[in-house]
């Protein structure tokens, strides 16, 4: 990376600065740091505020709305239910670096999360829902429908719901009834016409039908054609506009959507986990039965009705949340995908590194150095194409692989399983722990033992977070080692939709590393020290740490130093501690961290040689990249792992060096270089945690991360086309 005037200047004044004694500051106060929970809503704020941008495509908006709710549904589940336990258990737990205690955490959190639910509803109802109507994509109300829509749509009702509906009374004779995790339901309020007595009953929207009804499907013979296509009606309206059909010769005197969340997290004790995929699939099992930890309500509910939800579901008044807007936006995805080219982002197709195009002998390609792919801007199809040769060549003997979220349509599985069938000695560690895919790993797991794979899933406590996959071939008098190591998933769908960075080599001292890794998961193994990988739980913190302190070290020696640093959160303490000193010492520090961010930037006499950035854009940020050292003398790396304490110390993770000078040079054309020039979506974070888009110079063009790169790989793409 070129150094400029300007930069060269800021180098020799933080040198200088080094050379004066410095008091050093208290690390311990919690001024010093960012609660991990409202940084994490900052982030979702992010998120939210892409779709707020005019400037993106209208579908692309409702999509990140949506993302926006799924996200706040996950934080809910899991980071609010954990904060709820530890309230309610009075549990004894360490004081947050931050200084928050658990209630005033929770406090904060709802009203952060309030504000940006109104912004939400504000945004759909004044924005985004009139601009698509004004496009042909239009989510109707019931009462909206002409006479003639309306008859129709009773007879789909009656066809298409009203077999797969069951209403629950609830009275002395019936229970109130489970609600399950995420599902939208109505209270009903009903009256006896002949005794005038009020009933009360709970319907549950299935799940299993589209929640936004095109209103093609009410009359088969409009299906496919252009008029109506893009206009929708809520499952929950159909539903609440039929109820003489549920409930016949009452009187129906309200229905309230309503929606519960509840707390989705497990855990296992280690003395349990003899059978770690049976204590896995019963924890799943049991895990919708979870305390409920948000009620969501449509504004206008009845106290009398909000009241009997609240005490059935043993919750408190600040867990009940008011909507304006539909329940459950994450729905809004159906609609957001639709086929409107022109309201979407222009479709690509990921390129292929020169060299693989060139060649169709890919294990020879890889001999000859090493082949860097940066996902989705390279196409993901080397790595499919990697595992298919393994499987169908007979001079391939072995394979073993790490499987994290393989998600429902695995053809990384079934290339695995058609290897096992093909003979090879198939090895593979599946993470059945990966929170939400836990039932896609375990039907993985079990097939692949079907197909005679050797599967194992590591320890109880220690999630396996690391990407690796090994390949055995003969090849003369001997057998040659070929790795791919990776910061992302083996997903091919998440591959199409988040930046990571993988590498294909043949490189000795990768190939050792990586057996005796795969041995280490497999058996007894318990080394610690590679010759090239950095492994975690055992290592790959200390590692981080003794990286920071050298460049501390040079700084304070007077000689350049730097970090770069791009991760999706930074959250361990001993870390941001270490980041402290080094700016302390003079170390230029530049960390992109796309989510949660504990480390204040910019406090003076702390961290004021720290710059921290986000970057959100079409792509999910994802990939761990470190550079420790300045222009000529750097260090890269490539990892799994997040710098926090669950990917430190709880989880096994992979550092692994970039050595190729060729290599590490597209790394900076396309990871480094890009967040530093984008001047329009990139946001920078201030010392009070808050954070600031970019705005584009008055006269200058804008300029965004993922744009540049995205350019670049057409660029490439149409290189590689004129050469035929």
């Amino acid at each position: 990376m070129q150094q400029t005037q300007a930069e060269k200047k800021d180098e020799d004044e933080v040198a200088a600065r080094a050379a004066v004694a410095v008091p050093r500051a208290d690390l311990t106060d919690p001024a010093l740091y960012i609660n991990r929970e409202t940084s994490w809503l900052a982030f979702n704020g992010r998120v939210l505020a892409q779709a707020l941008d005019a400037r993106l495509p209208l579908l692309e908006r409702l999509k990140f709305l949506a993302i926006y709710a799924s996200n706040l549904d996950e934080f809910f589940m899991i980071r609010v239910s954990g904060l709820r336990e530890q309230v309610e258990a009075a549990a004894l737990v360490e004081t947050n670096p931050d200084g928050l205690g658990d209630r005033e955490q929770l406090a904060r959190l709802g009203q952060i999360i309030r504000a940006q639910l109104d912004t939400a509803a504000a945004l759909l109802a004044d924005d985004l829902l009139p601009s698509l109507a004004a496009r042909g994509i239009r989510i109707r109300d019931w009462d909206s429908l002409d006479a003639d829509s309306r008859r129709l749509a009773r007879k789909y009702f009656r066809r298409s719901v009203f077999p797969v509906v069951t209403p629950l009374a609830v009275d002395p004779g019936h229970p109130f009834p489970f609600l399950s995790n995420l599902s939208i339901s109505l209270a009903v309020e009903a009256r006896d016409p002949e005794t005038k007595e009020r009933k009360f009953a709970r319907i549950k929207v299935p799940e299993i039908l589209p929640r936004f009804v095109p209103l093609e499907s009410f009359d088969p013979a409009r299906a496919g054609s252009a008029e109506g296509s893009h206009e929708f009606l809520p499952l929950e309206q159909l539903l609440a506009a039929n109820l003489d059909q549920l409930f016949p010769g009452m009187e129906i005197l309200g229905t309230y959507p309503f929606r519960v969340t509840r707390d989705m997290d497990y855990d296992i004790l280690e003395e349990e986990a003899h059978d770690l995929l049976a204590i896995v699939d019963r924890e799943i099992r049991r895990r919708r039965f979870g305390a409920c930890v948000r009620l969501e309500v449509t504004a206008g509910i009845p106290q009398r009705v909000r009241q009997l939800l609240i005490e059935k579901l043993s919750i408190d008044e600040a867990e009940v949340y008011e909507s304006t807007g539909p329940l459950g936006q994450r729905a809004l995805l159906s609609i957001a995908t639709i086929a409107h080219a022109d309201l979407r982002d222009p479709p690509f197709v990921g390129r292929i590194p020169v060299e693989l195009a060139e060649s169709a002998d890919l294990f020879g390609v890889i001999r000859k150095g090493d082949v860097l792919l940066h996902h989705p801007y390279d196409s993901f199809g080397p790595v499919l194409s990697f595992l298919r040769l393994a499987a169908e060549d007979p001079d391939v003997l072995a394979i073993k692989m790490t499987l994290y979220r393989t998600g429902a349509d695995a053809e990384v599985v079934r290339l695995l399983i058609r290897a096992a069938e093909n003979h090879k000695q198939v090895a593979v560690s599946v993470e059945i722990k990966a929170r939400f895919d836990e039932e896609n790993n375990i039907a993985w797991a079990r097939a692949l033992e079907r197909a005679g794979a050797h599967v194992f899933f590591g320890h109880a406590e220690l999630k396996t977070h690391a990407k690796a996959a090994l390949v055995v071939r003969r090849e003369g008098e001997g057998l040659r080692r070929y790795v791919h190591l990776s910061t992302g998933n083996y997903n091919e769908a998440t591959s199409r939709l988040y930046t990571d960075l993988g590498i294909l080599t043949a490189d000795p001292e990768f190939g050792e590393d990586v057996s005796e890794f795969f041995n280490s998961l497999s058996g007894f193994t318990k080394k610690d020290r590679y010759r090239k990988l950095v492994v975690a739980p055992t290592a790959l913190a200390d590692a981080l740490l003794t990286k920071i302190e050298a460049q501390a070290e040079r700084a304070r020696a007077g000689k350049p130093a730097a970090i770069f640093a791009k991760m999706n959160a930074l959250v361990d303490l001993e870390v941001i501690q270490a980041l402290y000193r080094a700016s302390g010492a003079g170390v230029r520090i530049t960390l992109c961290v796309r989510g949660i961010c504990c480390l204040r930037p910019g406090v003076t006499g702390v961290s004021e040689n720290i710059r921290v950035f986000s970057i959100l854009g079409r792509f999910l940020e994802h990939e761990r990249v470190s550079v420790f050292g300045p222009p000529g003398e750097e260090e890269f790396f490539l990892s799994s792992a997040d710098w926090m304490p669950r990917n430190l110390h709880r989880r096994v993770e992979l550092l692994f060096p970039v050595h190729s000078e060729a290599l590490r040079e597209q790394i900076r054309k396309e990871t480094l270089e890009p967040g530093l020039v984008d001047n329009a979506f990139a946001h920078d974070m201030s010392s009070d945690g808050t954070y600031v888009r970019r705005v584009a110079p008055e006269g200058e063009p804008a300029r965004g991360a993922q744009l540049e790169v995205l350019e670049r790989a057409i660029r490439h793409a149409l290189q590689v086309v004129a050469k035929g």
